[in-house]
């Protein structure tokens, strides 16, 4: 391809387009964290049993993940807005039966249909992405305001639900979902246009991958969270062996199949497996991390909600500053060396938990916490264009819903290992602090919230000094489990060097024509 022959660039309307679409990532990821807060609302108005306000909180992640990989290669079959537009309206109507579930079962169905939805929106959205956007540095800069969506839903979650239940009943959390759909559902069929697969290039659904990728993903998630929150046992780990078995069974079928749900050729391009790899080390440090920090500021230092998530706001504030440097620093510098650097930033924020103590130190805790999710936003906005770039136009779709997928199985890996470890630590640093505390019952001496709550029996001086040694405990816990977000960050900063270094997205004096293959230099330069 010849400077003259150079994709044409977008102009206004694609741009407001993708602030649009951009809306996309933010409600699927608002609806992770908005239930939180709300739980105990929610408890005594339906009067949920402990298993089914687990599946409350879960049953939208589980389907979400379990679905993205099918979800993608519908959206490139049937066409990326059609199948946004269906899910959005889809997620509207889970979002409504949700707000007005006058029953844990109903709420649980509903939160279900909401999961389906939003492994419709995510794929269906980024793909939309790719096609307004040809122009290389244009996409690049495009996916990076995408992905800032991901951090800002998140940081936004808790604050909503803090904000709503102080004023409006439980529901009100979920009919906020309205009017950003709303905004889906009339702005995008105005500002984007459909994307078609040739009919020769055209994906077809294979049912039995559709249902190994459901049993793998659904089984791995389920037992890795279920060994986090209930420790070792034949449930979770009869999980986990047939989660990995589907898995199997899915790639050995990939290889059979016409057109494969999910494309094993592209992993034969380098730097496309290790950007899966760093999405799932940067979701395993995030997620798993970040259930500590939450805690932290609302159990120690005793911050309200709705104090805390507006507090937790830096982090999206940060990452939106961030995230859009450093897709245009790529164009400058290698982008294993801006990975490395957002990788190695995160680790800074782990440096600075490992300091933290029981004392009100904002102006300490909140950069570390910020530091943490925007070096991990940032790297998951530079990984997502190079699987982006690697994938062909038509499976677009396909590839970024398993680049979530990746994602999504690194958050619950994150919140088993932590957790586990965090727990273990915690127990023993509290037969430390108080050593009669070795006398509680193990439901309560290992569970941080378990054994607050179980000092607010105690009257007096009994109560608060195991109040005082369980805040200290995980205070010191916390800061031993951040040596081991440091360790990650660090080895997962030089992995990207070593992968990735090949990878360049400076502009050459003149543009080569494409490779044989067909795939654009700029794929070439990664294999």
């Amino acid at each position: 391809m010849t400077e003259s022959e150079s994709p044409p660039l977008a102009g206004r309307k694609e741009w407001i387009a993708l602030a649009a679409l951009s809306v996309a990532p933010v409600v699927v990821s608002m609806d992770l964290t908005v239930l939180y807060f709300a739980v105990p609302s929610i408890a005594g108005a339906l009067h949920p049993t402990g298993t089914e306000q687990l599946w409350m909180i879960d049953i939208y992640g589980f389907m979400l993940a379990g679905l993205l990989i099918s979800m993608g290669t519908i959206g490139d079959m049937i066409g990326r807005r059609r199948l946004l537009l269906i899910g959005s309206a889809l997620f509207g109507v889970a979002s409504a039966a949700a707000a007005w579930a006058d029953s844990p079962a109903m709420l649980i169905t509903a939160r279900a249909a909401q999961g389906v939805a939003a492994a419709t929106l995510m794929p269906s959205a980024i793909a939309l992405v790719r096609a307004l956007f040809p122009d290389e540095r244009q996409r690049r800069s495009a996916i990076a305001i995408f992905s800032t969506g991901m951090a800002l839903g998140t940081g936004l979650g808790p604050v909503i639900s803090g904000a709503l239940l102080s004023n409006f009943w439980w529901g009100s959390i979920f009919l906020i979902n309205l009017p950003i759909i709303a905004v889906l559902l009339v702005a995008v069929p105005l500002l984007v246009p459909e994307f078609k697969v040739p009919a020769d290039r055209r994906t077809r659904l294979d049912p039995l991958s559709a249902l190994l990728s459901l049993v793998a993903v659904l089984s791995l998630i389920w037992g890795v969270k279920e060994w986090a929150v209930n420790g070792y046992g034949v449930a979770p780990v009869a999980a986990i062996v047939a989660g990995v078995v589907a898995g199997g069974l899915l790639l050995v079928r990939q290889r059979s199949l016409a057109t494969p749900v999910i494309d094993l050729g592209l992993f034969r391009y380098r730097g496309f497996g290790p950007a899966l790899v760093l999405s799932l080390t940067a979701f395993f440090c995030v997620i798993g991390y970040g259930l500590f920090s939450t805690q932290y500021l609302l159990d120690v230092l005793d911050l309200s909600p709705m104090i805390a998530g507006l507090w937790m706001l830096v982090t999206p504030v940060l990452t939106g500053a961030l995230a859009p440097t450093a897709a245009q620093l790529v164009n400058k510098v290698r982008p294993a060396y801006v990975i490395a650097g957002a990788l190695l930033l995160a680790g800074t924020g782990f440096v600075l938990m490992t300091l933290v103590g029981t004392e009100k130190q904002l102006w300490l805790v909140i950069p570390a916490i910020a530091l943490i999710g925007a070096g991990t936003s940032t790297t998951l906005v530079l990984v997502t264009d190079v699987v982006v770039t690697v994938a062909p136009p038509e499976r677009t779709g396909a590839v970024s819903a398993l680049q979530r997928t990746f994602q999504e199985l690194g958050g619950a890996s994150g919140i088993a290992l932590f957790g586990s470890i965090g727990t273990a630590l915690y127990a023993s640093r509290l037969d430390t602090e108080l050593p009669s505390a070795s006398s509680l019952p193990g439901d309560v001496h290992d569970t941080f919230g378990a054994t607050l709550a179980q000092a607010a029996t105690y009257s007096g001086e009994r109560g608060r000094a195991l109040a005082d040694a369980a805040r200290e405990a995980f205070t010191t816990a916390m800061n031993q489990v951040a040596l081991l977000g440091v360790a990650l960050t660090v080895l997962a900063a030089l992995f990207a060097v070593l992968k990735l270094r090949h990878l360049s997205y400076a502009q050459p004096q003149e543009a080569p024509a494409d490779t044989e293959d067909g795939r654009p230099e700029s794929v070439a330069r990664l294999g």
